[in-house]
């Protein structure tokens, strides 16, 4: 077996390390805190982390982290997750596609709906997803699902209008 690692910041007493742990919020910087202090008291490496509710060589990693980093180095990275499918610019297309409203010859439709953007979206941005996408992005450009009541193009709004003041209500 190896030397431990050892901590070579030192920025921090254990009892310090503790006072941030009692301030801290996040309960896995809280777990690592501790078992850095106790590792600064003069406790094992192996009782320090089973203490803590994590392996010996997780805890190494975490003093590697401490040692580079600091205290900022114990907290969780989160990776950034998948990239979007739509940038900026298509994104406002998007949104433009939709307000603007579908053309009843080409697009064969009255009103846009999910799944009548998904094909849409296939079309002009060569994606491929899901009705629930659309609906996702449609609430993130702050656009409502709800649309007002399609009305046929050749509707006579005279023959209306005629028709409301002669009918008997």
């Amino acid at each position: 077996m190896g030397q431990p690692i050892e901590i070579t910041n030192l920025e921090y007493s254990a009892a310090d390390l503790r006072r941030l742990a009692s301030r801290e919020k996040d309960g896995q910087v809280v777990r690592r805190l501790l078992a850095l202090a106790m590792i600064l008291e003069g406790r094992s490496r192996t009782e320090a982390a089973e203490m803590n509710g994590m392996d010996r060589q997780t805890l190494r990693d975490w003093v590697h982290r401490y040692n580079a980093d600091g205290v900022a180095g114990l907290i969780s990275k989160v990776g950034p997750g998948p990239a979007p499918l739509l940038n900026e610019t298509q994104m406002a297309q998007l949104r433009e596609l939709v307000v603007n409203g579908p053309d009843p010859e080409i697009d064969k439709v009255v009103r846009w709906r999910c799944i009548d953007l998904v094909a849409k979206v296939g079309e002009v941005f060569a994606v491929s997803v899901h009705k629930r996408t659309v609906a996702k992005w449609l609430r993130e450009l702050e656009l409502t699902r709800l649309q007002p009541r399609p009305f046929h193009p050749k509707k006579d709004a005279v023959a209306q209008e005629t028709f409301k003041k002669t009918s008997a209500v």
